[in-house]
C-alpha cells in the first residue's frame, strides 16, 4: 500500500493565478489502496543500486563567433590655397593683390579687425601672465630603476601569403617609428615550395592587417636597408646575390638592379649605407667571400672589391655574414664571417693585403650579428653559436665579456641605442633576452617568450623604446620596452666605462701571464731536448720496470679483493 497527498489547489487557480492556496497540517489520509500483484514482478529487473541525476539549472549551449575584422585605411588630402572667389586665380599675383586692396578698403573688414584686435590683445596678455608650459619639477631626476624591466606586445605583422616564409631582415623607417620594412625569404637551401611568393613588404606599425606597400624583387630578399638620408629610398640584397634599389614614390618594382655577372655569387646577407656627401653609397657582403662597394646611381658594377683572405693569397677563404660600419670612423669597417672570425678592416689601406688589419676569433659558428657600442666604439658585440661576446679592439686573443652558453642557438643581437649597458639577443627557441650589465652580468635581466617558432632577426628603433622581432614562420612582433630599458640611468655611462676598462685590464693581465707560461715551456722543452739523447735508454728501462711493478701490484690487489668477497659470501 502507498499514500498520496491530495492536490490542495485547483487546476484553474494554478493556471490562471486565482486566490492563493492556504496549507494546513492534518493527519495522513489513504485515498487509494492498490493490492500487490506478484505476477508483474517477473517482467522487471531489480536495479541495485539505482542512480538518478537531476539538474535543476536550465540547460545552456555554448557558441563561438568571430566578428568581421575591421580594416583601417589612411587617406590624405593636399590643401594648397583656398578662400578666394571663383573668378580669382590664386596663382596670378596681380589678381590677388587687387582683391586684397579691395577687401582692405571695405568698412566691414576694418570693423572686424578692430573688434578682433581687442580680443587678441586680451588673450596675449593672459598668455604672458601665466606660462601654461612651465615645468615645476625640472630639478627632480626620475629614477628609472624603480620600474622592473618589462616589454609588451603592441602588434604582430603576419606574412599574408599562403606559404609562410622566414622574416630574414628588418629595417626601420629613418625619420620616425611609423613604418618598417621586412625582407621575406626561405633561407634553407632548396626548401622553397613551387609557386612561393618572392614579395617583401613595408608595414605601417598601426595597421597590421594589410601591408602599406609591396616590394617585388626578381629573387627573394635576404636583407633590406633604408637610406638614412632619404627615407623614400631603400636597397635589398637578394638570394641570387644581386643588389636591388627601390624608390617608394615610383612603385613596387625596383628602379635598378645590379648586373648578375658583377654581383655576389651567393646570397647577399648584409648591406649598409655609408656616410657620404651624395648619400648614395653602400657596401655589401656575402658567403662568396667578397665585400663590394656600390653607388646606387650606377649599379652596373661595384666601385670597389675586397676579397676576404687572411692567408694573403688573393683567394677568398672566409664567407661574410654580417657587417659593421661606424659613421664616426668612415674608413674602418668590420666583417663577421661564417667561420666564426671577425675581421677588422681599413678601406683606405695602400694594398689589398693591408686592408684586413686584424682578426678576432672566439665563436664556433657563423657570426650572425656584429655591432659596435654606440657610446664606446672601441667595444663591439658579436653573436654566434650559443653565446654573445663583447670585445675590445685593444685585445685580439679573447673577448673581455661573454654570456653563458645557452641551450638554444643564438640568431641575432644588437645594442640599445640609448643605454650603453643594455643589449639584446634572440634565440632559436623563440625567446628574446635583454641583458643589462648595470643590473647583473651572469643572467639576462629579462627573458621574453615572443613566439613558439625560432626568432630569426631583431631590430631596435633609434629612440630605443620599440623592438621588432622576426620569426621563422614570417611573423614580425612589435614590442614596446619599459622606461627602465629605454631611458639612460644616472651615471650609467661612467659605470659602463669602468666595467669595460676593468675587464680589458683583466684580460690583458691574463694574456701576458699566458705568454710568460708559453715562454717557460719553450725554454724547458729546449733544455730537455739537449739531455734527452743521453738519458733516453736509461729512462726507457726505468719506465718498463715501473710499469711492470704497477701491473703486478694491481693484480695482487684484485686477488685480495676477490678472496674477501668469497669469505663474506661463505659466512
Amino acid at each position: 500500500n502507498f499514500l498520496t497527498v491530495g492536490d490542495l489547489s485547483s487546476g484553474i487557480n494554478a493556471e490562471y493565478g486565482g486566490r492563493q492556496c492556504n496549507f494546513t497540517d492534518r493527519t495522513a489520509e489513504s485515498l487509494v489502496d492498490i493490492p500487490v500483484d506478484e505476477s508483474l514482478k517477473e517482467s522487471f529487473i531489480e536495479r541495485n543500486p539505482c542512480e538518478i541525476a537531476i539538474q535543476c539549472a536550465p540547460e545552456m549551449s555554448e557558441h563561438e563567433i568571430n566578428t568581421e575584422r575591421f580594416e583601417t585605411m589612411s587617406r590624405g588630402i593636399n590643401h594648397v590655397e583656398g578662400g578666394w572667389p571663383k573668378d580669382i586665380n590664386p596663382a596670378e599675383v596681380e589678381q590677388t593683390m587687387r582683391f586684397r586692396k579691395k577687401v582692405e578698403k571695405d568698412e566691414v573688414y576694418i570693423q572686424a579687425i578692430q573688434q578682433l584686435g581687442s580680443v587678441m590683445e586680451h588673450t596675449i596678455k593672459q598668455n604672458n601672465a601665466v606660462d601654461i608650459y612651465e615645468e615645476y619639477f625640472d630639478d627632480i631626476v626620475e629614477d628609472g630603476c624603480a620600474e622592473p624591466p618589462s616589454a609588451k606586445t603592441i602588434n604582430v605583422f603576419r606574412d599574408p601569403n599562403e606559404h609562410k616564409r622566414t622574416a630574414a631582415n628588418i629595417s626601420w623607417y629613418p625619420d620616425n617609428a611609423q613604418k618598417l620594412a621586412v625582407a621575406y625569404s626561405v633561407l634553407e637551401f632548396q626548401r622553397s615550395a613551387p609557386g612561393m611568393s618572392m614579395d617583401s613588404y613595408i608595414w605601417d606599425v598601426e595597421s597590421p592587417n594589410k601591408p602599406d606597400m609591396t616590394l617585388k624583387p626578381i629573387s627573394p630578399l635576404v636583407c633590406i636597408e633604408y637610406n638614412p638620408k632619404d627615407p623614400h629610398c631603400l636597397v635589398g640584397g637578394q638570394y641570387n646575390g644581386q643588389l636591388a634599389f627601390w624608390d617608394t614614390r615610383k612603385g613596387s618594382q625596383p628602379i635598378e638592379v645590379s648586373a648578375i655577372s658583377n654581383s655576389h655569387s651567393d646570397p647577399l646577407y648584409k648591406c649598409i649605407f655609408l656616410t657620404s656627401k651624395t648619400g648614395t653609397e653602400c657596401f655589401t657582403t656575402s658567403t662568396d667571400g667578397q665585400v663590394l662597394w656600390w653607388d646606387i646611381r650606377k649599379m652596373a658594377e661595384p666601385t670597389e672589391t675586397l676579397v676576404l683572405d687572411i692567408t694573403k693569397k688573393g683567394k677568398p677563404t672566409l664567407g661574410g655574414i654580417s657587417l659593421e660600419y661606424e659613421p664616426t670612423m668612415p674608413t674602418k669597417f668590420m666583417v663577421g664571417t661564417e667561420q666564426g672570425i671577425v675581421l677588422s678592416c681599413n678601406r683606405k689601406a695602400k694594398t689589398p693585403a693591408e686592408r684586413i688589419v686584424a682578426n678576432f676569433s672566439g665563436h664556433y659558428g657563423p657570426v650572425y650579428a656584429l655591432q659596435r657600442n654606440p657610446f664606446f666604439p672601441k667595444n663591439f658585440l658579436t653573436v654566434g653559436d650559443w653565446t654573445a661576446r663583447i670585445w675590445s679592439e685593444d685585445l685580439r686573443e679573447s673577448s673581455i665579456m661573454w654570456t653563458k652558453f645557452h641551450k638554444s642557438y643564438l640568431t641575432d643581437g644588437c645594442w640599445s641605442p640609448v643605454r650603453p649597458a643594455v643589449f639584446f639577443t634572440s634565440r632559436m627557441d623563440g625567446c628574446l633576452d635583454v641583458w643589462d650589465y648595470m643590473f647583473k652580468q651572469n643572467d639576462p635581466t629579462l627573458s621574453l617568450q615572443v613566439c613558439d617558432d625560432a626568432l630569426n632577426c631583431l631590430r631596435i628603433q633609434d629612440h630605443g623604446s620599440l623592438m621588432a622581432c622576426g620569426s621563422h614562420s614570417g611573423n614580425v612582433t612589435l614590442l614596446e620596452l619599459s622606461e627602465s630599458l629605454s631611458q639612460q640611468q644616472r651615471n650609467e655611462k661612467a659605470s659602463v666605462t669602468q666595467i669595460f676598462e676593468r675587464e680589458t685590464k683583466r684580460e690583458k693581465i691574463l694574456e701576458s701571464r699566458y705568454r710568460e707560461m708559453k715562454l717557460k715551456e719553450r725554454a724547458k722543452s729546449q733544455q730537455g731536448e739537449d739531455k734527452s739523447g743521453e738519458d733516453d735508454e736509461e729512462n726507457a728501462e726505468e719506465l718498463i720496470e715501473e710499469a711492470d711493478k704497477n701491473f703486478w701490484f694491481t693484480v695482487e690487489q684484485e686477488k685480495i679483493g676477490i678472496e674477501k668477497k668469497e669469505k663474506e659470501a661463505e659466512q
